[in-house]
Formats: C-alpha cells, structure tokens, sequence
C-alpha cells in the first residue's frame, strides 16, 4: 500500500547463493500440468463472450484475503458474516469476536443472510470451478447447494426467503446471467439472459438491482416490476471491483466506483438516480453492504499491510468508523508455525515464494501482505523474506517453496500439535543455477502494480515479490483502464540503488496497431490509447512510429508486447511450430512495418497473454531479413489482484558482468547480451562469443550449458532459424553441457533455444521456453541471401494482410500517414528481397 514509511528497499536481505549440480529437492504436493493451450487462457468455465478470462478472473471470482471481506450484517443487526482467509466467520458486533462458521477444504466467500437469520449463503471455490452453497448460520452444516458445469456466484435470498438469486453459466462456455433457485424444489430458472454478463444480484420487494457488464460498458441496473428492459442507474468503463448493495427499503443503491483519482462510494437513488451522494473517498472501497435498518453502509478496505479491515459509514454521511475485529475464534485447536526458507542445509534464511496448505487442502496464508492465486496451478501463494509465521489449525501443515524460477520446488511436512501453541519448519532452497556468478542479471519489462484490483499498492510492495522470485530490475509499465490514466503520480519513482532496481514505464496501446512498452523515458508519451474502439481518438491517422520514436528520442528503449497469440491453431503439442501463413492475421498490424523501417528495438518473446514459439517464429523472419530487434520479455501480469501469476516467472536475463546497475543492464538489454525464458538457463558461446556478439563465417565451435528446476523436452542450436543441432531432453531438476562444431555460412545469426514439456513451479507458464539473443555471423543485421529473400517474402504477406485490416478496421476514414507508412515498409522489404 501507498505510505510515506520507510521503504522496504532500504534493507533487503540477501539472495539465494546458486549451486551447481542441483541438490536433490524434496518435492510436495503434486501439480496439475500445463493445458493444452499454448499459453494462458483460463482456469475456470470459460464465460461465453468474455474474451479476456485474466480479467473475468481477477475482477469477477471471489478473493481468499487476510482480514474481512464481503460483508453482510445479519437482519436483526447484531451480527456481520464476512470472509477472510478463505472461510466464512461470524463477528458478534457488540463483543468484536469472530467465530469460523464453514472449516472445510474449500474457499469459501461472499456470504449472505436468509431473511430469518437462520441460514447462510455463500460461495465455495474449489480452484476450478465455483458453486452455491447454503449452511445453517449457527453450525456451519451444509443445508443444500446450486452446482452446474458452469460458475455459479453472488448469492442473494430473495425478500421472502423462499429463494436464492445468484449468477451463473450454468454451462461450459455459457453465458453469465442471473438465476433464482426456489430452496424447497431445487428447482433453477433464468432470470436474465442479456448478452454480457450479469452479477450481483440485489432482489427487492419490488425491484431487482444487478451489475451489467457488456458492450464495453458496466452498469448498475434496475428491473421493476414486469419491465423486460433494465434502467441504468449508474454506467462507465472497467468498473471492475464495482458492486452494487441494495437498501433494506429498496429506495437506494450503494455502490463503490472508480474515478481517474481513485474509488468512490456512493449512494444512488433507485427512483432518480440522477446525481449520486459521496459517503467516502480516497481509498478502495470494497463490496459495501446495508445494515438492516438502513443507518450503516459496510464496507472493507485493504490497509498499507495489504491486510482487509471491515468499515462502516453512515447512509446520511459522516467519519468512516472501523470495525475491529477483537478476537478469532477458529471452532478448533491453533498454533503458530514459523516458517524458514534457507539457502542450502544449514544456511541463512532467504526470501521465498510459499504455499501451504493444511490437512483438508485448505491453503493457509499470513496476515500480511497479500496471498495472490496462480492460475496455471490453480495454487494459493505468497512471499517470505526468509522467516514469517503463521496461525494455522492444529494438524498436518505442508510447506512448499521457491525463489525465482532456478530453485526446484522444496516442500516440508510438520504436525502442529495444539497443546505446544507453536511449531517451526525449515524448507531447505537448492538452485541449479548460478546467474549472479556468470555475472547474468534478470528484468522483467511488461506488468503493471495497479490495474483495477482489490489492493492499491505501492512501489515498496514490490520488494518482497522481487526478492522472493530472485528479480534484479523491474519496469512496471502505467497503463490505462480504458479511459482512465491511472498512478500518473508513481512516474518518476525509482530505485536504482539495488538490487532490486525499479523504474516505471509506459504501455502505450493503440489496440488496433499493437501495443507497446516504452521504458528508460523522462516524459510520456499522449496520447496513451487511439485507434478503432476507442472514443475521441477512434479515427486518429496515428502511427505507432510515434511512440517507438518518442522512447528513442529520450534515449529509452522500446518493444512490442504480447506479439502473437496462438488463436485456437491446432498443433501436434503446444510447443509446435505452425505455418507462417496461419499467423500472417495474428501479428500485430502495425508490427511488421515498424520493424522494416528500423524503427523498433525488441519484440517482447515470452509472455503469458502470447505464444513464445509462434511468436519467435516471427521474431526469426525479421532476423533473417537483416534486421536486429532484440528480444525482450514479461508476464503482463497485474499486481493488485488476487488472481495474477507472479512477476519474473517470463523474464530476460541481461550478461551485467559483475556490476549492476541501470547503465550495465539497459546496455546489455539494448544490444542483445541476453537470453529470455520461462524456466530453463542458456548459456550459449559461438567461438568463445556469447548473445550480441559477432563471428566469422566458417567452422566454428559452439558451448550450450542449460539447466532447470523443472524439464525441458528438446534443446537446439539455430541457424538462421533452423535446426541446426538438437540435444538430450533433461528430464529433472539439474544442468547439461553440449559442445560441438558448426560450419557458418557468409551471414545470418546463430542462437539456442530450450522448449517443451510441461510446466509446474517454479514455473508458472504453459510449457518450458528460453530463447538466447543471436551471435551474429560477420556483422550485426547482416543476413543469408537466400534466407533474406524468403524472409523478406514471407514479412511482405504479413504485410499485405495487416494493411487490409487496416483498411477494414478504420472503416473508410481518411488515413494517408497510416497508409504511406505501409507503402513505404512494402518498398523496403522489396528492396530487401531483391538484393
């Protein structure tokens, strides 16, 4: 969270000495592989219409937080049920105590009243799918449930108690809409089938308020009465926490909502929503609720400690007042378990990332900071800085850990016995790999630390997410949520006496042309979004030239993010290459032209929301026709949420030598002394020349050491972007070395590449990938003529099909500046055939 208290980057302990060979790591609790997908789409049923599940998930499904969330006070006022730590407790108001009501291995949230007090609704997450249940208020013993293959969610009774209203898909890949299950039958009917997707029900006496998110808006609407069509109460873009809370008299909807400063929460008249009535500010206020006699609106927010707390302001306005919480009662035996993450059998403890688990499965987490959920895992984790504790229920308790992606998972099983009120485990880390000692330091260009989440974190934050994934530098890219240009006021903030170095940059989105990262600027570029889909600059003739030159101009260093995605090709695995002709319409539009006219300098190859292989194989045709863009690499993971990968698990690594700093890495970045990856390590010479460099033609000797805390199915050596050399699968955890000869031809590159196989922590991706920059042959850009002309062949098709999107996607307007830029990238990349 944002402070003005002492930056954690002040005093960070030390990293993970790496060794080499791997020692032999105790591993734990087994993990799903990786999907069929080539990179990540979704967890949970898919939600028909929602093309980008990262945000259905983060924004959407329930959260597992320290502290309460989800608020609901009971109807006889004395009583609010809330959710923290994945279960569902009971807090007596007068007395501040809170009792554990649900216990089981399930994640449990968003609990409502029936109208008599007596039972429960709530939702249970089981990490792939979501259900409806309902339990008795004073037990916790399980009365009845809604489970469908599709997401069940929200659940509402209605005012006579007779039903529970909720939203569901109620099918794979169906449509979010909103049911009603009447509790005696069990019988289910739809209640909404608009297209979009409907959430939080709020049945009146009279009325029905609800959430309605389609059509690149979000609302809050009112149906009355027989009325077929909603009335808007109140609409924007990206709400994303937004929800909505019903008054007890049906008169007046509370909401939290989001402006360019921050999240408001508001009251809105159901009959005249016209102006809404400010109750707070500046915060992030989260899921607001009514008290029974309609005095109170209840709320939580996270603290600096990104720890939840329940709040509550009066509807007529007024001081915000906490509500503490004074007392846990867990219903079970406790004790504290003390966790040490150490560097090798007897050494010193070292930042980690964790997941822990109790006997039922239930994950376990801290008070504070926040635990995030990975979902290629579907597993509950957070940071370490080398010794933390826990209060857990007395029993079984296993421990798993990593740090950065060169440390096999280690896990550690204790019983934690009640009657010694605590107990301490050690997780013993053994990396396979050395950066720091080949004078190797890592970076990741593309996520962004507040996007819409649940948290408002501070660049502080990062410092144990870094030090835990074993990160050196860090640009976390300001991006907008649609029409809101969010954290402009964290732009000049840096870091640069790490490790960790931090300096923000910029996404700069031109949907319809590709996105891009702009890092190592002094000014942002505006506009930050044009192009088809968006308002005001919807039709602007504006090239993405602009940006890329806005970054060169300052000295900064620019790319393209999340290139080519895999768009449902079939492939024999998820590793396989595909036709470049299937690609020609993935590509972004503007992609090819910028990098034909010189004016891009890397192209991000591995990232979650892309396809590393299909998007190195259009890497490989811009290499093969000469021109020099580097590679780059990110997550795009965004930090406020609870569903979000971890930052660095996509990464570069950057030869620094044995300096670190922002001038030693940004050089290294610039010129391609890098290699980036998902899991596996490169270290590639051609002639004693490492990524970057330049040989000779002719025979030459060539070194590949790889190594992994994982798999890795095939490892090769590429010249001109075939396969020249192909080595042994390392089946486990540990390293490799290859040596042998190539004979070069006249011009072209040469780089190593690590893929295939699936994925499992410290990875979270959907197969192995690491991918050296080049070694040049004769001279950086230079190129084989043969694989020139078909490079340049095949870029000019991809071209061809970009400048009809084009066409089509501005629909008729007048747009010489786009249009000349493509005539003149045509122009050169015939020249470049032809030569």
């Amino acid at each position: 969270m944002r402070s003005q208290s002492a930056s954690p980057f002040s005093a960070l302990p030390r990293r993970v000495p790496f060794f080499l060979p791997v020692a032999a790591a105790v591993f734990g609790l087994a993990l799903s592989p990786a999907s069929g997908n080539a990179q990540w789409t979704h967890r949970y049923p898919k939600v028909a219409g929602y093309n980008h599940h990262v945000y259905l998930e983060g924004y959407e499904l329930p959260m597992l937080t320290a502290g309460p969330i989800d608020p609901a006070p009971s109807p006889d006022g004395e009583r609010v049920a809330f959710a923290s730590h994945g279960w569902i407790w009971v807090m007596d108001l007068s007395s501040g105590v809170a009792r554990r009501l649900t216990r089981g291995g399930g994640i449990d949230a968003r609990p409502a009243w029936s109208p008599d007090g007596q039972v429960i609704a709530l939702v249970r997450d089981d990490t792939e799918d979501t259900e409806i249940v309902w339990v008795a208020a004073t037990s916790g013993a399980e009365l009845g449930r809604v489970d469908s293959p599709g997401l069940e969610l929200d659940p509402a009774f209605s005012a006579d108690g007779t039903k529970i209203f909720y939203s569901s898909a109620e099918s794979e890949a169906g449509a979010l809409d909103l049911w009603a299950v009447d509790i005696a039958s069990g019988v289910r009917r739809p209640v909404t089938d608009a297209p979009g997707i409907e959430l939080k029900p709020q049945p009146g006496e009279r009325a029905l308020v609800y959430l309605w998110k389609g059509g690149g808006r979000d609302r809050v609407v009112v149906r009355s009465g027989d009325s077929a069509e909603p009335r808007t109460l109140i609409e924007g873009s990206l709400a994303s926490m937004a929800r909505p809370a019903l008054s007890p008299d049906g008169s007046t909807v509370a909401v939290n909502w989001p402006t360019q400063e921050g999240w408001d929460l508001r009251l809105l008249s159901v009959a005249d929503p016209g102006p809404s009535i400010l109750l707070a500010s500046g915060g992030l206020p989260l899921t607001p609720a009514w008290d029974p006699s309609g005095e109170w609106v209840y709320f939580s927010e996270a603290d600096e400690d990104e720890r939840l707390n329940l709040k509550r302001v009066r509807a007529a306005g007024g001081s915000v007042e906490a509500v503490e919480v004074t007392a846990w009662d867990w219903g079970a035996a406790t004790a504290s378990l003390r966790i040490r993450t150490v560097a090798g059998q007897g050494g010193a403890p070292v930042a980690a990332r964790l997941a822990v688990v109790g006997g039922s499965g239930h994950p376990l987490i801290p008070d504070g900071p926040a635990a995030r959920f990975d979902g290629q895992s579907g597993r509950v984790f957070f940071y370490s800085p080398g010794v933390i504790e826990l209060t857990v229920p007395a029993g079984e308790v296993t421990v798993s850990a990593v740090q950065g992606l060169a440390t096999p998972e280690s896990s550690a099983t204790v019983r934690v016995d009640a009657a010694s009120g605590a107990a301490e485990v050690e997780v013993v880390l053994s990396p396979v790999w050395d950066a720091r000692a080949g004078g190797w330091s890592s970076g990741e260009h593309h996520f962004h630390l507040n996007y819409g989440g649940l948290y408002d974190l501070s660049p502080e934050d990062l410092a144990p997410m870094m030090l835990g994934e074993a990160l050196d530098f860090a640009t976390p890219l300001l991006a907008n949520l649609h029409n809101r240009f969010e954290d402009q006021d964290l732009w000049t903030w840096r870091h640069s006496g790490g490790p960790p170095f931090v300096r923000f940059g910029q996404e700069v989105r031109s949907h319809f042309l590709g996105h891009l990262g702009l890092i190592e600027t002094d000014d942002l570029f505006w506009p930050w979004v044009w192009g088809p889909g968006y308002q005001v600059y919807g039709s602007d003739d504006r090239v993405n030239a602009e940006p890329l030159r806005h970054a060169r101009a300052q000295g900064g260093f620019q790319y393209y993010v999340h290139p080519v995605s895999n768009r449902g090709l079939a492939r024999a695995t998820p590793w396989a290459e595909a036709s470049i002709a299937d690609l020609r319409g993935a590509v972004p539009v503007e992609l090819v032209a910028d990098a034909a006219l010189g004016d891009l300098d890397a192209l991000e190859i591995v990232c979650l929301w892309s396809d590393e292989v299909l998007t190195s194989q259009i890497w490989h045709l811009l290499l093969n026709a000469g021109l020099p863009v580097v590679p780059s690499a990110g997550t795009d993971v965004m930090n406020n949420f609870y569903r979000t990968m971890a930052i660095g698990t996509s990464r570069v690594y950057a030869q620094t030598g044995a300096t670190q700093s922002w001038s030693t890495y940004m050089d290294a970045l610039r010129n391609g002394r890098t290699f980036v990856t998902n899991g596996p390590f490169l270290d590639f010479s051609v002639g004693g020349t490492g990524p970057g460099g330049v040989v000779a033609a002719g025979e030459v000797s060539w070194s590949l050491g790889v190594a992994t805390a994982t798999e890795v199915e095939r490892v090769e050596v590429l010249v001109n972007g075939e396969v020249a050399w192909s080595g042994e699968s390392l089946d486990g955890p540990g390293s490799r070395r290859f040596d042998g000869e190539l004979r070069l031809p006249e011009g072209g590159w040469v780089a190593a590449r690590a893929v295939g196989g699936p994925a499992r922590w410290p990875m979270m991706a959907n197969y192995p990938f690491a991918h050296t920059a080049p070694v040049w042959i004769g001279g950086v850009g230079s190129s084989d003529p043969a694989a020139r002309r078909e490079a340049a062949a095949e870029l000019l098709a991809i071209l061809d099909v970009a400048r009809a999107r084009l066409v089509v996607g501005y629909g008729g307007a007048e747009i010489p500046n786009l249009l000349g830029r493509f005539d003149a990238a045509r122009e050169r990349l015939e020249a470049l055939a032809a030569r």
